[in-house]
């Protein structure tokens, strides 16, 4: 047997024993208790054409009618009941509520069928034989009026029931189908989040490794002469007054690129992408991290001015040049002048007085740099610049992201050397 009506054990059950709702409990019980009024006034007429007691005839109908309570945990048995009963011309209310139930539940469609036959067969002959030899009855009458209460007593029950099971079915996929978009929505919104969180801390990596090599790079060249202008001060004013001219113009330099960046970070929230808006504003933020910086950024045409500065400093730098760029997107140029500028940098704060060869190689759908430097010159004083440890690790997360690799560590001779190739194109 099968239960009828919507799941049991759903949210929200506030039912007694099989019900699911206590309403449900309370329709069933009212139901079950007209079916038993009722089939008890007709187990007096069966009492009677059978030679038994009234009593008995009473209660075996309140018995019978009584059953319809079980309508929704076991339909099927209620059906029975109905048709077993039909020769004793008792349980109108049992038959068709029965038959709604059997045809709303989940019971095969095949048994349905099969019951609901036997009920309209059973309601036709019983018809057919109460009704033959009635004064005034013909073979006609009597065959018609048996296949219309035939008719009339189980087939509408069971349409009506076979519309309410397939639109609590219908209601039932609609909302199943509701609760997965709903799930759906809250998967893509925790995506979206996710990739939002993520969108922003790229943004602050970026930020912070531009930072540190603006503020790294040009800060170290003014420590630098400005160590330089505090021992030549006594002897050659001249040459201190180049070495504060130049400090000025680094510190100049610096402040310019600071304002750029301070600049794009306080621009209205309308000219850029906001990651926690939607997952449209997310893919515009990642698609912007990934295409490189800022809207203004250094290039390899740039890279004989960097050099430049390194030598005014005192350093002695070389530039090897190899081929010439076909012009390569502003993330790979931007990336290329950063490493080469760091490595400057860090050699300002580790080898001062040291030699250094700085190559760029154009090649065939790639760029290559190195910067190498050799062991300090002894007896040259350190400018003592602080170091957070961040110039290698910002450098490799700039040639990875762009797809290229990698390579830096200490030379035989004592030196240092920093390595990394990027593809030409975007990545």
């Amino acid at each position: 047997m099968t239960s009828a009506g919507d799941q049991q054990g759903g949210a929200g059950r506030d039912g007694p024993l099989w019900w699911e709702r206590r309403r449900g409990a309370v329709l069933d019980v009212g139901l079950g208790a007209l079916s038993a009024l009722e089939c008890a006034f007709e187990g007096v007429d069966f009492a009677r054409e059978g030679g038994l007691p009234t009593v008995a005839g009473v209660l075996f109908g309140v018995a019978v009618g009584s059953v319809l309570v079980l309508r929704r945990r076991w339909p099927i048995a209620v059906v029975l009941v109905g048709i077993g009963v039909a020769p004793a011309a008792m349980g109108f209310l049992l038959s068709v509520i029965g038959l709604y139930t059997l045809a709303a539940c989940e019971v095969p469609r095949r048994i349905t069928a099969t019951l609901a036959s036997m009920s309209l067969l059973a309601t036709f002959v019983v018809t057919y034989l109460r009704t033959t030899g009635e004064t005034g009855t013909t073979p006609t009458l009597v065959v018609v009026l048996s296949v219309f209460m035939a008719v009339a007593l189980n087939v509408p029950p069971v349409l009506l029931g076979l519309y309410i099971g397939a639109r609590r079915r219908l209601m039932e996929s609609l909302q199943e189908r509701a609760d997965s978009l709903e799930r759906e929505l809250s998967l893509l919104a925790d995506r979206a989040e996710e990739r939002a969180e993520w969108a922003r801390t790229e943004e602050r990596t970026r930020i912070a490794r531009e930072m540190h090599d603006v503020v790294a790079h040009r800060v170290s060249l003014m420590v630098v002469h400005a160590a330089a202008l505090q021992a030549v001060a006594p002897k050659d004013p001249a040459k201190a007054a180049k070495n504060a001219a130049l400090v000025a113009d680094m510190g100049r330099q610096a402040l310019t690129e600071l304002r750029e960046m301070l600049g794009v970070l306080r621009a209205p929230a309308s000219s850029r992408p906001v990651p926690a808006q939607a997952a449209a504003g997310v893919a515009a933020v990642v698609s912007a991290v990934a295409a490189g910086g800022f809207e203004e950024g250094p290039t390899l045409a740039e890279l004989e001015a960097l050099v430049g500065q390194s030598r005014a400093a005192g350093m002695v730098v070389e530039l090897d040049v190899r081929g010439t760029g076909p012009g390569y997107p502003a993330e790979v140029e931007q990336t290329a002048y950063r490493v080469v500028q760091e490595a400057l940098t860090n050699c300002h704060k580790h080898a001062p007085g040291a030699e250094v060869v700085v190559r760029l190689a154009h090649r065939e759908g790639e760029v290559a740099m190195q910067v190498e430097n050799g062991p300090g010159a002894a007896g040259v004083a350190r400018p003592e610049l602080p170091s957070g440890g961040n110039g290698l690790v910002g450098m490799r997360e700039r040639v990875v992201g762009l797809g290229g690799v990698f390579v830096s560590g200490p030379t035989d001779s004592g030196g240092f050397r920093v390595s990394a190739v990027l593809p030409g194109g975007r990545p």
